[in-house]
């Protein structure tokens, strides 16, 4: 049966694949029938409204579903196809209280003409109630004023028509079931107690949960936890959580000194989540305390992108260990607020040895969700990096000012499949000594800012 999503109109390659990704969790059949990144509306194929209502429960970019009565590019086509779908069922709503609404995306209707709408379905012959609170049934009357021909030129920005102006298409439903989209505003970053100038925000950061379907029963980590976005978002849905970083202070936070609660951990208390976190420890990616095993459910992560300064990773330049220092006679590595030396990292060996960690830590059917910087439209795109144990599933992309970044998704593969990876990323960790020799995407990001500022003052081009 046909059902229609209304999305919110943000982060627009983003929605499909968190809906796809909610339809595994929930274990439903879904078929995609028509989707338009322009366009709030989405048509799909589901079982029955039981499927609808799981799918849409935990959504954060869609809005609310509706089961489809009826679809056209003018009200004839749509009453026509109303009474094809649903003439058999109108007897079952004859008697309750009811509502019609009537929305216009990217186009408007006078109130009167609203009205002449709703009375042109007279035909359904309803005769409960009109209620506008709290209806027995909701029925939607959905106008998108955008053609796909439009949508290539002028996208979300385009202004909304005028009157004179036609529907390109009409959808009516009756509406079953909200999203979780309410959520955000409980997670916002602007109420919660502990935050970073690299805290992700709260929608992305349910997103990304989503993606790497968290939920009760599973065991997620966040290798670069930070002040704990990531596994607050799985905590939310269910997931026991934990997290490293290369800086404890970073999700420790400052000793206040009144024995109450610090860093991440007050966040966790904040939403009432303290049994949904393990811990937090002190590490990087290639110095884990964590055995290489399949325990892990997901991983969700916001690597560091080296731009404001190189990637660092423990560990001395030559490779060699040091003579331990001793203050008053005591070794300093085992002394409250140690820092231990690190040596430059490159990006894109971070990168494989996110992905070499996943395949060796993820069960079967476990996801990675991880979020990656790409050069900007007028440049070559970073490689899509790959392994052989992961199959990518989504890769969605955030764009900015001067530059973007993507959220990809994998899937760990049962023992004895392999993934095609033929285009990944090879690039290793060269013997580099500075941030640029080591990331191209933080060299890449600089240039791109130069080349806009242009040259400095009594500076010109060679001839």
């Amino acid at each position: 049966m046909e059902y229609l999503i209304r999305f919110a109109q943000v982060h627009e390659s983003f929605r499909l694949p968190e809906i796809k990704a909610l339809a595994t969790l929930a274990g439903v059949d879904l078929e995609v029938v028509f989707y338009d990144q322009f366009s709030p509306y989405c048509i799909i194929n589901l079982e029955n409204e039981a499927a609808a209502r799981s799918l849409i429960a935990r959504s954060i970019l869609a809005k609310d579903i509706f089961e489809l009565w009826g679809q056209g590019t003018n009200y004839e086509e749509v009453h026509a196809d109303v009474r094809r779908r649903t003439a058999h069922r109108w007897s079952g709503y004859k008697d309750v209280s009811f509502r019609f609404t009537v929305e216009c995306f990217a186009g408007k209707r006078r109130l009167s003409s609203k009205r002449d709408i709703i009375q042109s379905f007279a035909y359904l012959d309803f005769q409960g109630p009109i209620q506008l609170k709290d209806p027995d049934e909701d029925f939607w009357v959905m106008e998108d004023y955008v053609s796909d021909v439009e949508s290539v030129h002028v996208g979300k920005d385009r202004p909304p028509q005028d009157e004179s102006q036609e529907p390109k298409r009409i959808y009516f439903g009756r509406w079953l079931a909200d999203s979780s989209r309410e959520i955000v505003n409980k997670y916002d970053l602007k109420k919660r107690r502990y935050i970073s100038t690299t805290s992700m925000d709260a929608e992305l950061s349910l997103v990304t949960a989503n993606m790497a379907l968290a939920a009760p029963g599973k065991l997620f980590f966040d290798p670069f936890v930070g002040t704990g976005s990531f596994c607050v978002a799985a905590a939310h849905f269910g997931a026991l959580t934990m997290g490293s970083d290369i800086d404890g202070r970073s999700f420790r936070g400052k000793d206040r000194g009144d024995g109450k609660p610090m860093g991440l951990t007050m966040n966790f208390q904040q939403y009432g989540l303290e049994s949904k976190f393990m811990d937090a420890f002190s590490s990087d990616l290639t110095h884990t305390p964590l055995r290489d095993f399949q325990f892990l459910d997901g991983i969700i992560c916001d690597p560091p992108y080296g731009v404001r300064e190189g990637l660092r990773v423990l560990g001395t330049r030559d490779g060699r260990a040091k003579e331990p220092v001793l203050i008053d006679g005591v070794p300093a590595h085992i002394l409250p607020g140690y820092i231990p030396p690190k040596k430059p990292y490159g990006f894109e060996a971070l990168q494989n040895d996110i992905l070499s960690f996943a395949a060796r830590t993820l069960v079967p059917g476990g996801r990675l969700s991880m979020w990656m910087p790409t050069a900007g439209q007028d440049e070559v795109e970073l490689a899509i990096p790959m392994h052989a144990n992961l199959e990518v599933v989504s890769v969605s992309v955030q764009p900015f000012n001067n530059w973007a970044r993507r959220l990809i998704t994998y899937r760990r593969l049962p023992e004895g499949e392999f993934s095609d990876i033929t285009f990944r990323r090879q690039k290793g960790d060269e013997q580099g000594v500075n941030a640029d020799e080591l990331n191209e995407f933080r060299r890449k990001y600089f240039a791109k800012k130069q080349d806009k500022k242009g040259p400095k003052s009594g500076e010109g081009k060679a001839s």
